[in-house]
C-alpha cells in the first residue's frame, strides 16, 4: 500500500490508508505500509497507519510539525524486475548522517494499492511509474488519473459524452499575475451571478472560494493560484444539492445507490468534509426513482468518458429551484477515511468495505492481464 504523498492531501491520505489497511483480510493477504513523506521520500513505515478520523489525522500533524520520519528508505526501480521495491538500509556516520554506499535488499509485491490523494499520486504520476515497473494497481490508468483530476479537461471530455456541466473559464497562473484586469474584464463579460474559483488539480476542496460579487474575483484568484498554476472559474448551481455516486468495475462497471451530502457550511469544503463534524451524509438520497437511474447513468457516463478503471466516484449538482442535474466531477482515488462516502455508498449498496478492497484487488490484476493479453496472444 502507497499512501501520504507530497500534495496538500497528504493527511487525509493517511486517514484513509489506515481505513484501507484496518479492513484488509489478514487471511488473504499480507499488506506492507509504504509512506510517501511531504518531501516525496518513500519508507518502509515502521508501524501501520492506525485507524483514525481524518480530523484526528490532521490535528496530530499540523501539531507536530517537527515530526521525526520514520522507517527505511524504500525505492520502486522504474523497470520490470522480480523486486518490486528496493530497501535501502543506510548506516549511520559520515556528514548528513549516513555513508554514501547502502544496503540494498529487495522486495516482491504481487499489486499496488495506491492510497493517494491529489498531485503526486492521484494525477496519473504515481501511475506512470507503476506501468514502467509493469506492477498490477488499484485504480485508473495514467490517461483516466490525468484527465480526472483536471478539472478544466474533466470539463471539455464530459461534455464531448454529452454531460451536462455548468460554464467554465480557465486562468493560469501567469496570465492573472501579468494581466489582471484583462482577466477580470474577461471574466465580466461572460459570467453573470455567483461562481466558485478551484485549482484546476487539486482535490479535497482545498483552494476553493466562492465569490458572490466582482469584488470578491481577486482574493479568490489569489487563493487558487497558491495551489495550482491553473485555476476554473465556473457558474455556480443556483440552490445545489450536493449528490455523489460510487463506480466499481473495469469493462463493465456497476455504480452504488447515490447519497447526499449536507454541508455544514455554505459549501462542503475542506473544514466541512474533515474537521469541524457537522456536515450530514443522507444514504441513500432522497431522489425519485427516474432520477436515482439518471444519476448512477450517468455515473457510468462519466467514468467510461476518461477510460475509468478499478473505482470513482461522481460528484453532481442538482439545483433545488430549477431541477437541473449537472456533473460536477469525477475524483478516480476517493477517500477512504472514515466519513467518506465511497465506502459508505457501497455498504448501502449491500457491499461491505471489505469486500470492496476484495473487489478492487481482483479489479487490478484481471486489468493487468487484460494489458498483457495481446502479448500472450501473439506467442
Amino acid at each position: 500500500m502507497l499512501y501520504g504523498g507530497r500534495s496538500g492531501e497528504h493527511e487525509v491520505s493517511v486517514a484513509s490508508a489506515a481505513t484501507v489497511f484496518s479492513h484488509l483480510d489478514r487471511q488473504r493477504y499480507e499488506p506492507i505500509a509504504v509512506r510517501i513523506e511531504k518531501d516525496g521520500r518513500w519508507a518502509l513505515a515502521d508501524r501501520p497507519p492506525s485507524a483514525a478520523s481524518a480530523a484526528d489525522v490532521i490535528d496530530q500533524m499540523r501539531s507536530d510539525v517537527s515530526r521525526v520520519r520514520a522507517g527505511r528508505d524504500v525505492i520502486m526501480p522504474p523497470h520490470p524486475g522480480d523486486d518490486a521495491l528496493v530497501l535501502v538500509d543506510r548506516r549511520s556516520g559520515g556528514a548528513h548522517g549516513a555513508e554514501a554506499s547502502a544496503t540494498l535488499t529487495g522486495l516482491a509485491l504481487d499489486v499496488i494499492f495506491p492510497v493517494l490523494h491529489g498531485p503526486y499520486g492521484e494525477d496519473g504520476t504515481i501511475q506512470g511509474l507503476l506501468e514502467l515497473a509493469d506492477r498490477p494497481y488499484v485504480g485508473c490508468g495514467v490517461l483516466a488519473s490525468a484527465a480526472g483530476m483536471d478539472k478544466a479537461i474533466m470539463k471539455v471530455l464530459f461534455r464531448a459524452k454529452g454531460l451536462r456541466v455548468t460554464d467554465w473559464q480557465v486562468v493560469t497562473r501567469r496570465e492573472w499575475r501579468t494581466s489582471r484586469d484583462a482577466v477580470l474584464a474577461r471574466l465580466a463579460s461572460t459570467q453573470t451571478g455567483p461562481v466558485f474559483v478551484k485549482p484546476a488539480s487539486l482535490g479535497s476542496s482545498l483552494g476553493i472560494s466562492k465569490v458572490t460579487n466582482a469584488a470578491g474575483l481577486p482574493a479568490a484568484l489569489d487563493l487558487a493560484c497558491e495551489h495550482d498554476r491553473k485555476m476554473i472559474v465556473e457558474a455556480a448551481v443556483p440552490e445545489a444539492r450536493e449528490i455523489e455516486c460510487a463506480v466499481l468495475g473495469n469493462e463493465a462497471p456497476e455504480t452504488s445507490v447515490p447519497g447526499e451530502i449536507v454541508p455544514s457550511r455554505e459549501f462542503y469544503d475542506y473544514e466541512a468534509k474533515y474537521l469541524d463534524n457537522q456536515s450530514r451524509l443522507l444514504i441513500p438520497a432522497p431522489l425519485d426513482v427516474d432520477l436515482e437511474r439518471e444519476i448512477r447513468r450517468q455515473s457510468v457516463e462519466a467514468f467510461t468518458a476518461i477510460d475509468g478503471a478499478g473505482l470513482a466516484r461522481v460528484d453532481f449538482l442538482l439545483s433545488r429551484s430549477t431541477g437541473e442535474l449537472f456533473v460536477n466531477e469525477i475524483n478516480t482515488l476517493p477517500g477512504f477515511t472514515t466519513i467518506s462516502m465511497f465506502a459508505k455508498l457501497w455498504s448501502a449498496s449491500g457491499l461491505p468495505i471489505g469486500s470492496v478492497i476484495d473487489r478492487l484487488i481482483a479489479l487490478a490484476i484481471a486489468r493487468h492481464a487484460d494489458k498483457h493479453d495481446h502479448e500472450i496472444s501473439a506467442i
